[in-house]
């Protein structure tokens, strides 16, 4: 099955898509300014020409209003975390009145309008002032920024902001695979048996398969049933449409490996969350090919701690686009979703896609937007460390892949061969090991 639509993989000229989009502040300064003659022609006082000499300033005021009340917040919440966890406390699920009230307000406008907003271009004497309060407020660096903060037009601009070079080194170690973001690691493990389940929180958890979706390639064999059924399919998939992932295997040669070739593997998570003031760009965690994008609409529900431990189902009913295909390893797939004020996930390799569509149906049952990438029969080749996508704040990336595991540790039910190299809590930088195993 081939995508029709594009024989290459597309490259996003990131800085012309933007310019394509943003709003010019200045623009409407001026716009505002012209109908002042007719305003005061017409018998006005001056209260108009007043205003839009107020327009400027009252945005800064807001802007810096906004910008305290987000950091005394997360001050209050980094308190009672860091209380919790001195005293070795774990927070359980327990839905509250608030998680219930964020279903009745209209979350995905309010981020449509939100974009806008930070779409909007700045005056070049203000955007230092605005960047340097949201990185006080969210502990950004602004150091690590490649370009002077009066070269980003806008907060969409600097929400996105690559790095200078060389501040994220890629852990070249072949056998490695690396975080994709800087963030907070919330969660890993290994998944076993067909209702592998991923922790969301203590007491409420998920399934991989309705997180990828249920036409997911995602190899359900328990650790432990695979020595037995290794003569046959190993990668069995479970999905309504009858695809498989042994039919874009051959469709793949470049790609398909060997039955005999294959060692026993096992299938592992891990959940990074991204906080407002972090890096906010997703690269590549190994070499791999992307075989397949998923786009799910959903719900757009923040996904701060406190979110977590409230709403039920979270990384499920959110919107987000899910890559799935295969490295050196066996099946890999990401998961980009997105949150409040966070409903554009820009795909680099897709740059056409568009998240958080205001015609979209919001309905639980609607099955998700698919695009196969097959060009030349390989899908859409990636390398350690290769920009994949971007959120314009902070959200969440949660990873599914296999990875070896010795027979030994099968028949245990615990895993030797790859071993994560992180903790629950641990912050993590992009580039930097998630985990290692043995080269056998």
């Amino acid at each position: 099955m081939k995508w029709r639509g594009c024989r290459s993989v597309p490259v996003l000229n990131y800085n012309r898509f933007y310019n394509q989009r943003r709003f010019h502040f200045t623009t409407f300064l001026r716009k505002g300014q012209g109908a002042q003659p007719r305003a005061s022609a017409a018998g006005s006082n001056g209260s108009s020409s007043q205003g839009n000499s107020f327009l400027v300033p009252g945005a800064t005021v807001a802007t810096i209003l906004m910008l305290g009340a987000l950091h005394a917040r997360r001050l209050y919440d980094d308190k009672k975390i860091e209380e919790a966890r001195a005293k070795g406390v774990e927070f359980e699920f327990h839905p509250d009145v608030k998680a219930r009230f964020l279903r009745l307000l209209p979350l995905r406008s309010i981020s449509r309008f939100w974009g806008s907003l930070t779409g909007m271009e700045l005056p070049v004497w203000l955007r230092p002032h605005v960047y340097k309060a949201w990185a006080r407020a969210f502990h950004s660096n602004l150091e690590e920024a490649q370009l002077p903060l009066e070269e980003y037009a806008s907060l969409r601009d600097f929400f996105v902001r690559r790095l200078k070079e060389g501040l994220r080194p890629i852990d070249s170690d072949s056998c490695c695979l690396v975080s994709p973001v800087d963030g907070t690691v919330m969660r890993f493990g290994e998944l076993r048996g067909p209702g592998a389940m991923i922790e969301q929180v203590k007491g409420c958890s998920y399934s991989a398969s309705s997180l990828l979706g249920a036409n997911s390639f995602l190899p359900m064999i328990a650790a432990g049933e695979a020595n037995e059924e290794r003569g046959g399919e190993e990668n069995t998939v479970a999905d309504a449409t009858q695809k498989s992932w042994w039919r874009i295997s051959f469709a793949s040669p470049k790609v398909r490996d060997t039955e005999s070739s294959r060692p026993l593997k096992g299938l592992f998570y891990c959940v990074i969350y991204l906080k407002p003031g972090d890096y906010h760009r997703i690269h590549s965690p190994v070499d791999w090919n992307v075989f397949l994008r998923r786009h799910f609409t959903g719900h757009l529900f923040p996904m701060n701690e406190r979110a977590t431990r409230t709403i039920r189902n979270l990384y499920v009913e959110n919107e987000r686009v899910v890559l799935e295909g295969q490295w050196q390893e066996g099946y890999m797939a990401m998961a980009a979703i997105g949150a409040t004020n966070i409903g554009s996930i820009e795909l680099f390799v897709e740059p056409t896609l568009r998240t958080n569509n205001p015609q979209k149906k919001l309905l639980q049952s609607e099955p998700p937007e698919e695009r196969v990438y097959e060009p030349e029969g390989t899908g859409v080749l990636l390398k350690k460390g290769d920009e994949i996508a971007a959120f314009n704040m902070g959200s969440t990336v949660v990873l599914v892949f296999q990875a070896p595991i010795s027979e030994s540790s099968a028949h245990q039910g615990r895993s030797s061969e790859f071993r994560f190299c992180i903790k629950r809590g641990d912050r993590i930088r992009m580039g930097e090991a998630l985990g290692r195993w043995k080269d056998s």
